[in-house]
């Protein structure tokens, strides 16, 4: 048995209509455009399903995680801005702002396939012109790879020695933790052997 649409669902319907018809009669409207399209990134094997940071994907992770022990160590000392300047965080302050810089969700982050090249995306990873539209893969194994390289860095250079990098600037600490001969970043990255 066919029913007649309400009227209500009528003018619901008459103003994407009018749209629709609006962008048709624009002159250089939609029309002359190719269509915006995106699909999501293939990801292989090593990508699905190993518990370590695949190595083509490591320096981007690297700078994710410079970028976030850096926004963490900065808020942290941004609480304890005085009068008289900028003061140094503790030991014990510093040690636990970096743990939690770890152990954060990292659910803004994902892969991301631009100009056929799969990369890791999110806060503090722009490298210049994104694409228009994109389809990013967030969760999954991301945030514990995420946290597992973050915590490695903890581990291989320890927290003093970070926040003296921090100290020294964004840029130091992104050389200290990605850059170097044995960096993520190198043009010579090291695969460790846990993963062989």
């Amino acid at each position: 048995m066919l029913t007649e649409p309400s009227p209500r669902t009528m003018r619901l319907s008459l103003p994407l209509l009018l749209l629709l018809l609006g962008a048709w009669a624009i002159p250089e409207g939609l029309g002359d455009r190719a269509p915006l399209t995106a699909t999501a990134p293939q990801l292989d094997d090593e990508e699905k399903y190993s518990a370590h940071m695949p190595a083509h994907l490591r320096c981007d992770a690297c700078r994710a995680v410079a970028y976030q022990m850096w926004q963490h160590l900065a808020k942290a000392e941004a609480k304890l801005h005085t009068p008289q300047g900028r003061q140094e965080l503790s030991e014990s302050v510093y040690t636990d702002v970096l743990d939690r810089s770890c152990s954060q969700t990292w659910q803004d982050y994902g892969v991301q396939e631009v100009n056929k090249l799969k990369r890791l995306t999110g806060p503090g990873l722009s490298d210049g012109p994104q694409p228009s539209v994109s389809v990013m893969i967030t969760g999954g194994p991301w945030p514990t790879r995420l946290s597992t390289t973050c915590l490695h860095y903890l581990g291989e250079f320890g927290e003093d020695h970070i926040y003296e990098a921090y100290q020294q600037g964004q840029g130091a600490l992104k050389a200290l933790l990605c850059e170097g001969p044995q960096g993520a970043c190198s043009e010579k990255a090291p695969v460790t052997r846990a993963e062989l």
